[in-house]
C-alpha cells in the first residue's frame, strides 16, 4: 500500500506478517475484520480500508456473508503489474545509496536503536521468510532515518514492488546459512557507517551489499 503510514502501516504490516507466519496460500481465508483489527491494535474502520485497498490491488477477494480471501493464484500472474527482480534491483542500486549521506546527517540516536534492533533481528532469524521481514524492516529504517517524506514515501514503494511470489521464491531459493551470515555483516557494516557519521563509507558499503544481493538472485550479468 503506497504511503501507508500510522494506524493503517500497522494493519498491513500485521496482515502481511499474518500471511506468511501461518503460510496462508491462494484461496486462503483471513480472520474476520474484529479480529484483525483486535490484534493489530487498530479500529475495525482502519482494516476496512486496508482490506478495500488490498482487493483494488487483486490481493484478496471478499464475499458478503462469507469473509476475505486471498486471491487465487490464476486471478493475479506473477507477471501481471509487476516491475521484474531486475528492476527492482536497479531501481534499489540507485536509491538507497544515495539517500545514505541524508540519513548520516539526519539520523537521531532513536533511528540508530531501530537499525540495531532490525539487525539483531536478521541475526536470529532462522528462515528465509523471517530474514525477509527484518531485511525489509532495516532498509526501510535508513529511509527513515533521513527524516524526509519523499525518501520514504520511495522507499515504500520499493518495499511494495517486493510483495510479489516471484521475489519471494528467489530469496527463498537462494537462502542459505552462510549467505545469511554474510548478509548480516554487510548490514552492520551499514549501521556501523552510519552510527560513525561516515556517509561516504556508508554509501560504499551499501553498494557493495546491494550488488551482493543482484549477483545471487540474478547472476553476475543481471
Amino acid at each position: 500500500m503506497t504511503l501507508a503510514v500510522g494506524p493503517t502501516a500497522a494493519a498491513l504490516r500485521h496482515i502481511e506478517a499474518l500471511v506468511v507466519e501461518q503460510q496462508l496460500g491462494p484461496g486462503d481465508k483471513l480472520p474476520t475484520e474484529r479480529e484483525l483489527a483486535a490484534d493489530a491494535g487498530v479500529s475495525r474502520a482502519v482494516v476496512r480500508s486496508v482490506l478495500e485497498e488490498l482487493e483494488h490491488r487483486g490481493t484478496v477477494v471478499r464475499y458478503v456473508g462469507r469473509g476475505t480471501f486471498l486471491s487465487p493464484r490464476e486471478s493475479h500472474p506473477e507477471t501481471a503489474n509487476h516491475p521484474s527482480p531486475s528492476e527492482i534491483m536497479s531501481s534499489r542500486l540507485i536509491l538507497e545509496p544515495e539517500l545514505l549521506p541524508l540519513a548520516v546527517a539526519a539520523a537521531t540516536r532513536d533511528d540508530i536503536e531501530e537499525m540495531r534492533r532490525c539487525l539483531h533481528g536478521g541475526d536470529g532469524a532462522r528462515s528465509s521468510e523471517e530474514f525477509e521481514r527484518w531485511d525489509t524492516a532495516l532498509h526501510h529504517s535508513f529511509a527513515l532515518a533521513t527524516h524526509n517524506i519523499v525518501l520514504i514515501g520511495v522507499s515504500q514503494l520499493l518495499i511494495d514492488s517486493r510483495q510479489q511470489p516471484i521475489w519471494g521464491g528467489l530469496k527463498k531459493r537462494t537462502f542459505s546459512l552462510e549467505l545469511h551470515r554474510e548478509y548480516c555483516g554487510e548490514h552492520e557494516d551499514i549501521v556501523e557507517a552510519i552510527a560513525d557519521r561516515d556517509p561516504d563509507s556508508a554509501r560504499t558499503a551499501m553498494r557493495v551489499h546491494l550488488r551482493h544481493v543482484r549477483t545471487t538472485l540474478l547472476g553476475d550479468n543481471a
